[in-house]
Parts: structure tokens; C-alpha cells; sequence
């Protein structure tokens, strides 16, 4: 038997560490109790898994607990007789083994069911045809059974035995055909059904063929064969597919969802009909709904957008957006995101307003939910509205008024959202300008957030432009600022409270000597009520939005009002011809910006004004005063003009990544060779086999590619070979390192130098960091000059530089060690570039607490070159839109963001700058990085280190 087709058995680890003692297990085996014996044969078993041989238990226990009727004797002699060495050196079968095929044929015809079907079983692991041909007759016996557990056990035997010695059962397909003609039990047709599939398919389509009509009614397991059977020969040939498409079709309707979605799958690809990707589809958003489980949901939404790359079936999905959107139901955050992208790429002129009446009943529904993931979930209904307008300008107008409802909500990503849609649809729509300005104009006051307030403050600035809507936003601003100037309204608020509080004294002092207070009710009689029984007063002040910043000391809010005053001061002089309203409104703003530099220099605010807020509102007084032409044409006309250039900057990174995701349509030239599927090798071709099974092998070995593919991959493999020890030592050793997403495989080379034969030798390793040594590599024997491979695996739980180190132990006239090099595993295996909005990034910036800062120390003496090789040795993308980043000056700042295979994040903020005066100087600056967990920050960090250091040895050598 060669190695690739050897068993592969369970390692059970044993905690013992005292050496055993053959000849105490010999006694317990023979003279012990049964709990004695059934400790022992547990021992045997162990040392047997971990390597030992001891050949002289073997008749012990034929004669001494073979015999024994205890079933917990039993299914552990079945383990033993599984992994015991059956033949000699020779390779010939030990005689003892006829005792043992002796104890099988009186188990197969034990009356106990259970001992029959288990060892049923385990007959199908056997190897040794001198071993089953003896037990054949019983095997085919229990065909014939009362109990079902028993006869669906002698299927599963007879199809393993045909399968490996078909000499032994010759008649194996017809033996097997006639049984399923008279079987009632599902789990027994359905193991009959199964061997038929595998060893003779025209006697399973033969089957099928003559009960069509009764395949509803048959177990779920039996279905599932049936729908591989039907797949499998479909493609194989076919003309068959008109025979066997009404039995799909009627799967889609069974009782279990397994069935359903296997069903669902095979439909698409036998046919491409419109309806039968309709019934599929349909039936594929009925499993999302109805199943519970969101790991389901998920594997089935990704079935839908992979089906949606197939042009003819995303013209068919069109017509299902509204049947899609019902996943909406679920609660899951994940689920819904994939839905309403799903629904996005689907979404046409047709069915645009009906989607948008479905998300504004959906907004409808997150009012007053209390749930973990209910602002998230607003966040992605403000985004899928935003995008629909973008797409479909028809719908804005229903969309607006329903998304600025949302500034007044207290989830401030939501809000932040909506003021971006607002921001983008005023500069693109210029016909909805007064409805928006009406409507965000009504939401002002309801307004909870700073950063909410400061956005809708520069719209109003920007795009208020009529007397009536400047006039609107200076009323509207007094009312959510408050009596002006602020100081001295705050002063007598101050003064009035303490007048307050001091009576209240008073009254309380009055109440403590026991004078009773005379206290009118509701129907004109009088109480008495006295200090013990009148609760004590907190009076918290509640003042105005805009004057709440700026006492709890955010000043910045302050800079953008002085802002938006000068805006719509400066405009309000081109409408108006009034030098009086000029001046009127000129000294409302100015006291305005006046009061709020005071206040910021009063000590009546938390904190202070800072330098730079209180530099721009007198840069705003200064320009309102002075009226100078190159100050008043930034104000009315470059914040508008660098909105602009920024939106159409978005919009064409937005084009240009839709027209990379663009499906190329397959085009069959003239000239094009012809494939004979007749002819085929069966490589690359997958008409005619189980593309699932195509698939999955794929995955395991790899796709076959052109030679000189294979010659560039096994370089690529030759450079990810660690060399572990010297070339001198003993033992030589080199690690190939294969890291597959959540496990690392290292395949090692050990040779003997030697010219003495090593005994166990032991690759022993061990880790440091999130990296897991799943299974202890097994000791081999190394001849002279012999050579071995072994693989060990290392699990991987999060993005961090792990350590693998370890040592090769072997006996020969003592105990030897080889020390080996360590393998340092890097992250970027790990890390994938990846995209996010300017929002979540500061967001996340904010929220991460681990930050790794890295001075920039390189030879390099251009900054994009810089950014190019720090791009490419972290594996991030950077965020900064490219025409931000072009043209030559002397600084530069750049934001990247990349995540990883474990949905960890990582930002990274770039600064770095060099002297123009001098083009020869090299880069300097800082980089700055932040992770959710300490050990991503490090470890990147350590990565831009060591690229720099590589990069700096390179230059020097040079």
C-alpha cells in the first residue's frame, strides 16, 4: 500500500507521562477485572496511536478480552483491531488474525442489533481482503436484517468492499438494486440510492426514472443524493436535462432547506432559462427569510451576488429587487448590508420608487427601537437613499425631506450622513436648492451635535442666496444662539439663579423651625406642607443649542457661524440695495462674532477660547469691516468651487472603480480554436464532472496552469524556503512556509548528514505570539544519509508577528540537539487593502486606542516614490484621492487604511515632507498608526522598520 493511500487515524493525547510497563498491562489483561481490562485495553490503545508496536499483546488479547460480552469491550476492540499491525514484516497476514475473522463473523451474527451494525462499520475500514472474503456470506446476510441500523451498515460495507476488491462481491450493483426495490426505511434507500450513484449510474437513473412522481415524499437524505445524482448526469450528458428538470423543480418545494438550496444551485446551472433563475432566485430569498440562523443568510445572499456577475441572470434578478428587500426583516447588521447592496446593483428606473417607499418605511420602523445595532442600521438606510438619489435624480425630492428628519437624531453618524447627502445633492440639484434650504432651515433648531450643527451652518452659508432664505438663517441662528451679547445675558442668568437660590435658603431655613407653608391645590383648598415634606431643588440651566458649545468651550462651532455670517453678509449687499438693512445686518453679525470672541476671553465657558478660533472670527470681523476684493471672492465664490472640484473628484474614482468591476463579455473570435470536450483531458474543462467537486479540489491542490506559470509559482515557493540549520551540522534542515488564510503549514526538509542511522528523531516546536502548535510532529528513523518531510501545523488567530523556533532531537550513541534558526511569520500574509469613507476613518481614528508612531528614515528623496514603497509594504490603500496628492511642494499628508483576514483594522496617517531648496535631502516626516489591538500597531510598525533598514542596506551597497 503506498503512503498517499495509507489510513489516516485519530491522535489521542495522553496526558501520562510515566513510561508504561508492558508486562503489568499483560497481567491486568488477563487476571484483571472488567474495569481493569477496559482501562488497559485503553492504555493499549493510546501507546499503539503514539507509535509502539507491542506485538505480545496481541494474542492476550484474543484470548483474554476478545472472548468478553461487555459493549464498552467491544467498541474498543473495534479501535483496536482498526489500527493494530495486521501483517508482518514480509508483509504477509499474521496468523493470529484468523482467531480475530473468526470473532467478526460471530459478531455479524450476534442477535444484538447494535454489535452487528458496529461492527458493520468497522469492516468498512478493513484493508485485508484475506480478511472480508471469509465474512462475505454474513455480510450479505444482514441484508436481510429486521432492524434498519443494521441493513443500512451492510450497504455502507458492500459499497466499500465493491469499491476497493470488487472481485469480493461481483454482484455488488445488482445485489444492491434489489434491495432498494424493497426498502421502505429512508436512511437504508438512501445508502442503497448512494452506492448506486457511485459504482452503477444507470441502475440509479433507472431507479429515479420509475419514481419520479414519489420523489416529494422521500427523506430529506434521500433527496440530497438524488439532486447529485441528477447534477452529476446532467452535465455529463446533457440531453438527459429535459428528463430530470421537472424533479428539480419539484425539490425546490421540499420540506427541507438543505434540499432547497441544493436544489436552488443545480437549477441555475443546468438551465438558464428566465424562469428557472426566477424559481431559483425566488427560492434562494425564501430560505434567507425564513432561516434563523445568520450564517445561513449569509452563505445564501453570497450565492445571489455571485449569481448577479452572470449578465443573463442579473437581468432576471432585476425584476426581484422588491422580493429581496424583504430580508430586511432580519436583525442581523451584516445581513442587511449585504441586502441593501445586493438590492443597489440590481436597482433600475423601473423599480426605483417602489425600493425607496420600502426604505422610507424601513426608517419608519427604527424610531424609538432600542437595539445595539439600530444607528448602524440607520447609518446604511441614510447611505442606500443617498446613493438612490445620486443614481436617480426622479426620486430626490420624495428622498430629501425624509432623510433631513435624521438631523435631528441622536445617533451622530446618521446625522453626519445625512448632511453629507444634503451637501451633495444641493451642488448637484440645483432645482431642489429651495426645498433643502426650507427643510434643513425647519431642522435647525432640533439639532444635537456639534458637528451636525457646524455642517448645516455651512450649507446655510454656501447656498442661501435669496433676501428671504439670508434673512430665514439669521433668525433661525439667533434662535438656537440666544440673547446677545452673551456674556452679559449669562451674567444676569448667573445673578438671577443665586437671587434664586438664596430665597430657597430662606423658605428652607423657614420650614427647619416648623412654620408650616400654606400651599393652594388644584380645587382652592389649602396645605400645609414643611421642609420634610418639599424635595430639594436641582435646577440644571438649559440654554439654546449654539450657546451650549460655546459654554461647554467648543469654539471651533464659533468659527464656522462667523463663517456663514460673512457668507451671507457679503451676499446679503449684492441683493439688497438698502444701505441701511446693509448696515443693520452687518452690526447683527458683527455683534454676534464680537460677543463670541468675549465670551471665549470671560472665564464663563469650561475651556477657553484657543488662539486659532479666535484668529479666524477676526479675520471674519476684519473682512466684514474692510470689505477687501481677494477676501470677499473666497468667501462668495472659492468654498463653493472647491466643493465642486471635490465631488467631481469623488465621482471619477467612483467611475473609474465601476468601470474596473465591469464585466468583460465573452467574445469568440473567428480564428478561435475549437474545444472538444471528447477530446478533453479533463483539467480544465469542468463540463461533465461535479464542479463543486472541481471546485473543492481546486482548493485543496491548486489550479494546473501553463508552464511557465508553474515555473513562476515554484519560484515563489522557493522563496519562501527558511533555511533552519547549517550546512555543516549533523542534521541539515529548511522549512517551506505555506501560510492558508487562518493556518500556517510547515513543510520541513530533514537530511541525515550522517553515517549512523538516527533514532527519533523529533522536530520539536514551539511559538510566540497568537500562533498555536495544533498537532506534535511524529518521530521518524533517518538511515545514512536518508531524508524526511514533515509538516506541522500552526494555527493563527490574530494579525501579529509570531516566532516559530524549536529544535531536531535524535538518539544514536546519546541524546543529540539541533538548535534551529527562527522562522519569523509575516503579517502581511494577513493584511488586505481595503476601503472606508472619510467618516468611518475618523471615526475609527478616534476610537482606537493603540497608537504605533514611526519616524520616516529613508534615502529616498521624493515623496510619492515614499508613499509608493510604504503602499506597498504594508498592503494598504490609500484614501487620499490621487489628484489631492499630485503635483510637487514640499509636504505631503495621506491617510491609508487596510484590514485584516480576522476583520481587524489599521489606519495609518503620513506626514512627511523635504526641503524644496534642496532636491537631493532626503525624506523625513512621521507615520502615524492606529489598531483596535496593540499587537497589529507594533507589528506594522515593525514592518515599515524593516523595509526602511532593507532599503537603506540596498543604498549602501549600491
Amino acid at each position: 500500500m503506498s503512503l498517499s493511500e495509507s489510513s489516516c487515524y485519530t491522535i489521542i493525547n495522553s496526558q501520562e507521562t510515566e513510561p508504561y510497563n508492558e508486562l503489568q498491562l499483560k497481567t491486568d489483561l488477563e487476571k484483571g477485572e472488567i474495569n481493569v481490562k477496559i482501562d488497559s485495553l485503553k492504555k493499549v490503545i493510546q501507546l499503539l496511536l503514539n507509535g509502539e508496536r507491542l506485538p505480545s499483546l496481541l494474542m492476550t488479547i484474543i484470548r483474554f478480552v476478545l472472548p468478553l460480552q461487555n459493549h464498552t469491550i467491544k467498541k474498543l476492540l473495534l479501535i483496536y483491531w482498526e489500527i493494530v499491525p495486521k501483517t508482518s514484516g514480509d508483509g504477509k497476514l499474521l496468523q493470529e488474525m484468523i482467531l480475530v475473522c473468526d470473532a467478526y463473523r460471530k459478531d455479524l451474527q450476534h442477535p444484538n442489533e447494535f454489535l452487528r451494525g458496529s461492527t458493520l462499520r468497522f469492516l468498512c475500514k478493513l484493508k485485508e481482503p484475506e480478511l472480508l472474503e471469509p465474512l462475505m456470506p454474513a455480510i450479505r446476510a444482514c441484508l436481510e436484517h429486521r432492524h434498519s441500523y443494521v441493513r443500512r451498515n451492510a450497504v455502507l460495507a458492500i459499497f466499500t468492499i465493491y469499491k476497493n476488491f470488487e472481485w469480493l462481491v461481483p454482484d455488488g450493483p445488482e445485489l444492491i438494486a434489489t434491495f432498494l426495490d424493497s426498502q421502505q426505511d429512508m436512511s437504508c434507500k438512501r445508502n442503497a440510492f448512494l452506492m448506486l450513484l457511485h459504482a452503477d449510474q444507470e441502475r440509479a437513473l433507472n431507479y429515479l426514472a420509475s419514481c419520479l412522481d414519489q420523489v416529494n415524499n422521500f427523506g430529506d437524505i434521500l433527496q440530497l443524493v438524488i439532486v447529485e445524482l441528477i447534477y452529476k448526469v446532467c452535465h455529463a450528458n446533457p440531453s438527459e436535462r429535459s428528463r430530470f428538470i421537472r424533479c428539480i423543480y419539484n425539490l425546490l418545494n421540499s420540506s427541507s432547506n438543505a434540499v432547497r438550496y441544493e436544489a436552488a444551485g443545480t437549477l441555475v446551472t443546468l438551465s438558464t432559462a428566465p424562469t428557472a433563475i426566477k424559481a431559483a432566485v425566488s427560492c434562494y430569498i425564501d430560505l434567507i427569510i425564513k432561516e434563523s440562523d445568520n450564517n445561513v443568510k449569509l452563505i445564501v445572499l453570497d450565492r445571489l451576488i455571485a449569481l448577479k456577475e452572470n449578465e443573463n441572470m442579473e437581468r432576471v434578478m432585476q425584476e426581484l429587487v422588491m422580493d429581496i428587500l424583504r430580508v430586511l426583516s432580519a436583525t442581523d447588521i451584516e445581513v442587511r448590508r449585504k441586502t441593501l447592496t445586493l438590492a443597489l446593483e440590481l436597482i433600475s428606473s423601473r423599480n426605483i420608487e417602489e425600493m425607496v417607499l420600502v426604505l422610507k418605511k424601513e426608517v419608519s420602523k427604527t424610531h424609538n427601537v432600542e437595539h445595539e445595532d439600530t444607528g448602524k442600521y440607520r447609518q446604511l438606510l441614510v447611505r442606500t437613499l443617498h446613493t438612490c438619489c445620486i443614481k436617480f435624480p426622479d426620486v430626490a425630492a420624495t428622498v430629501i425631506p425624509v432623510l433631513i428628519e435624521f438631523l435631528s437624531d441622536s445617533n451622530e453618524l446618521a446625522a453626519g450622513d445625512v448632511l453629507v447627502f444634503v451637501r451633495e445633492a444641493i451642488q448637484k440639484f440645483e432645482n431642489l436648492r429651495p426645498l433643502i434650504i426650507e427643510k434643513l432651515l425647519e431642522a435647525f433648531p432640533a439639532i444635537k451635535s456639534p458637528k451636525v450643527h457646524r455642517a448645516a451652518l455651512w450649507i446655510l452659508g454656501e447656498y442661501a442666496t435669496s433676501n428671504k432664505d439670508i434673512l430665514d438663517v439669521f433668525s433661525v441662528i439667533n434662535q438656537t444662539l440666544g440673547e446677545v451679547p452673551i456674556v452679559e445675558a449669562e451674567q444676569k442668568r448667573l445673578a438671577g439663579d443665586e437671587n434664586g437660590e438664596t430665597e430657597q435658603q430662606q423658605n428652607s431655613v423657614q420650614n427647619s423651625t416648623n412654620v408650616p407653608n400654606n400651599k393652594v391645590t388644584s380645587d382652592g383648598t389649602y396645605a400645609t406642607q414643611s421642609a420634610f415634606s418639599v424635595a430639594p431643588i436641582s435646577k440644571k440651566i438649559e440654554r439654546p443649542a449654539l450657546r451650549q458649545y460655546l459654554m461647554d468651550g467648543d469654539f471651533f462651532i464659533g468659527t464656522t457661524l462667523a463663517s456663514t455670517l460673512t457668507k451671507l453678509v457679503l451676499k446679503y449687499f449684492d441683493l439688497e440695495q438698502n444701505e441701511m438693512k446693509h448696515n443693520r445686518l452687518a452690526t447683527t453679525a458683527m455683534l454676534i462674532m464680537s460677543s463670541i470672541l468675549h465670551l471665549g476671553k470671560s472665564g464663563l465657558p469650561t475651556k477657553p477660547i484657543t488662539n486659532d478660533d479666535a484668529d479666524r472670527i477676526f479675520l471674519c470681523l476684519k473682512t466684514l469691516s474692510e470689505r477687501t476684493a481677494e477676501i470677499v471672492d473666497i468667501f462668495k465664490n472659492a468654498c463653493r468651487i472647491a466643493l465642486s472640484n471635490m465631488l467631481n473628484a469623488q465621482n471619477d474614482e467612483e467611475a473609474a472603480t465601476q468601470k474596473d468591476k465591469q464585466k468583460i463579455a465573452a467574445k469568440i473570435q473567428a480564428d478561435d480554436p475549437i474545444a472538444f470536450n471528447q477530446l478533453s483531458n479533463g483539467k480544465n474543462d469542468q463540463l461533465g464532472e461535479n464542479v463543486f467537486e472541481s471546485s473543492l479540489n481546486q482548493a485543496l491542490a491548486g489550479t494546473k496552469a501553463s508552464t511557465l506559470a508553474d515555473i513562476a509559482q515554484a519560484n515563489n515557493k522557493l522563496n519562501k524556503v527558511t533555511q533552519l540549520t547549517g550546512f555543516s551540522d549533523p542534521v541539515y534542515a529548511e522549512a517551506y512556509v505555506h501560510v492558508n488564510q487562518y493556518d500556517i503549514v510547515l513543510d520541513v526538509l530533514i537530511v541525515n548528514q550522517t553515517n549512523d542511522t538516527l533514532q527519533n528523531c523529533t522536530l520539536e516546536l514551539a511559538t510566540v505570539g497568537d500562533l498555536k502548535l495544533v498537532e506534535r510532529p511524529h518521530p521518524v528513523v533517518l538511515a545514512p544519509h536518508d531524508f524526511c518531510n514533515i509538516k506541522a501545523n500552526v494555527k493563527v488567530s490574530s494579525t501579529e508577528n509570531g516566532i516559530i523556533f524549536g529544535n531536531i532531537v535524535y538518539d544514536t550513541t546519546g541524546s543529540n540537539v539541533v538548535v534551529l534558526n527562527t522562522i519569523h511569520i509575516d503579517i502581511m500574509d494577513y493584511i488586505l487593502p481595503a476601503s472606508c469613507t472619510d467618516t468611518e476613518f475618523r471615526t475609527m481614528w478616534v476610537e482606537f486606542e493603540w497608537e504605533n508612531k514611526v519616524s520616516v528614515n529613508t534615502t529616498l528623496t521624493d515623496l510619492h516614490e515614499y508613499l509608493k514603497l510604504l503602499l506597498k509594504s504594508t498592503n494598504m490603500k490609500c484614501l487620499t484621492p490621487e489628484k489631492a496628492l499630485s503635483g510637487q511642494c514640499g509636504f505631503m499628508a495621506a491617510n491609508m487604511y487596510a484590514r485584516s483576514i480576522f476583520g481587524e483594522d489599521a489606519l495609518a496617517n503620513l506626514s512627511i515632507e523635504k526641503p524644496v531648496d534642496r532636491p537631493d535631502a532626503p525624506v523625513t516626516g512621521h507615520i502615524r498608526i492606529r489598531a483596535k489591538s496593540q499587537g497589529m500597531a507594533l507589528s506594522l510598525g515593525d514592518k515599515i522598520n524593516h523595509t526602511q533598514k532593507c532599503l537603506h542596506e540596498k543604498s549602501v551597497a549600491a
